[in-house]
């Protein structure tokens, strides 16, 4: 797409919703409590605010300012506030309302019921940006600084800009599907599943990973302590429960 020439700034509100979804076999409330202590202690607020740093320098934002908070008894949250490049007293009210919507968040959701054998852990991010600055360009990197079962992932661009005669443009870029900008080798290790409404500038992607290692799944213990029913047992529950979080709906266990 040629570049265009704006009047004034670019105000096109631009918002990635990342959603990662990790999930284990905990066979007893003692494997539910380590699993979330140790979910609790990998991903607390010090890291989070690592990534969101990381994410800030790769879409070329500037950092105004950093809230912290983790959780009892867990979860953490992270919010950063930022701008697109340098920070000038001289800029008029709306830069003021542009720095309020430009922004980085990070929410975890560690989960456990004591009648089910799987724990999960969710994080949402959310990179919401105005101007030239494009939330997309650190969507590879959200992706590989967790171990994803699931991912999900909405784009959406909002409002218009106008250029020099006055024209609305509701689009500063080309885009058919966020998996346009996801890493190749990532899209080959997950299913995927696409909804796209163009005419809206909204996409959303699903995707959940193909290959199943059930160490990968375990807390605590080793498969090669299993018998072959257990492990059966296991996968299965694995899989129906990656699948509800996959498709959005409950499906009843086998009897």
């Amino acid at each position: 797409m040629k570049k265009l020439k704006l009047y004034g700034f670019n105000n096109l509100t631009k918002t990635l919703s990342f959603n990662i979804y990790d999930i284990c076999y905990t066979r007893d409330d003692s494997e539910r409590r380590a699993y979330i202590e140790y979910i609790d202690n990998q991903y607390n607020s010090e890291r989070l605010t690592k990534i969101l740093e990381e994410v800030a320098l790769i879409i070329n934002a500037k950092i105004l300012n950093i809230a912290t908070q983790d959780y009892e008894p867990e979860g953490a949250s992270v919010t950063i506030l930022i701008s697109e490049g340098d920070l000038r007293p001289s800029y008029d009210k709306s830069f003021v309302g542009h720095l309020d919507k430009s922004h980085i968040t990070v929410h975890t959701y560690p989960e456990t019921h004591p009648y089910n054998n799987i724990s999960t852990f969710r994080v949402d991010i959310d990179v919401s940006t105005c101007g030239e600055i494009s939330p997309l360009k650190a969507l590879n990197f959200l992706i590989n600084s967790f171990d994803s079962d699931i991912i999900i992932t909405d784009y959406r661009v909002r409002g218009f800009t106008r250029d020099l005669n006055g024209m609305k443009h509701y689009l500063d870029h080309n885009i058919n599907s966020i998996q346009d900008y996801i890493d190749k080798v990532t899209l080959e290790r997950y299913t995927t599943y696409d909804v796209n409404l163009a005419y809206t500038n909204i996409f959303h992607t699903k995707m959940m990973l193909k290959r199943f290692i059930l160490d990968n799944y375990l807390f605590h213990i080793d498969s090669d302590s299993l018998n072959e029913l257990e492990k059966e047992y296991i996968k299965q529950e694995i899989n129906r429960e990656t699948a509800e979080i996959f498709y959005g709906m409950n499906i009843p266990k086998m009897k």
